[in-house]
């Protein structure tokens, strides 16, 4: 991923159309340094706590529901289902997570934050340093209407990629 992230940021020269550095590959490179800085922290943060990277992301994407089909949790992260099993799988033995068949779609398979994943995932909010405590930092040092703003201007970017997704 790293290496077609260079490609796009670099300049390149084919058949004479030029990329150059301007407004638009500055703004890629900020998205991609603060998405590479995350995804590092949440690296940092899982293998700390003996987690791989797809077992926190699950924990994550389930927490604010309680409860969510494993389908769901697919299309939510974008994870293989291989890569979602296997991490199902640990979160399962490690009591994070419960794992049960949906009544009357036996196909269906419902995961449930369990007590313990639910303690395991405050402990983890409160954290010094984790992403939670840097991202608490970081808008910190904004001021209300910088906020916003930033907020905002994410809000529109988004909103122009999705439509450009589909279009």
């Amino acid at each position: 991923m790293e290496q077609l992230i260079n490609l796009i940021l670099s300049e390149v020269n084919m058949e004479g159309n030029e990329l150059r550095e301007g407004r638009p590959v500055e703004l890629l490179k900020s998205f991609w340094n603060v998405q590479k800085n995350m995804m590092q922290l949440i690296q940092k943060t899982a293998v700390n706590h003996g987690l791989s990277v797809p077992q926190y992301v699950i924990l994550v994407t389930i927490a604010p529901y309680g409860e969510m089909l494993q389908k769901t949790v697919v299309e939510k992260t974008f994870l293989p289902k291989s890569t979602l099993s296997q991490a199902v799988e640990g979160l399962v033995s490690k009591g994070f997570i419960e794992r049960h068949h949906v009544e009357g779609n036996r196909r269906e398979v419902e995961l449930l934050l369990s007590e313990e994943g639910k303690r395991f995932l405050k402990e983890l909010h409160v954290q010094k340093s984790g992403i939670h405590d840097v991202f608490q930092q970081a808008a910190d040092v904004l001021t209300e209407k910088e906020y916003e703003g930033i907020l905002r201007t994410h809000n529109e970017i988004s909103a122009l990629l999705e439509r450009k997704i589909v279009e």
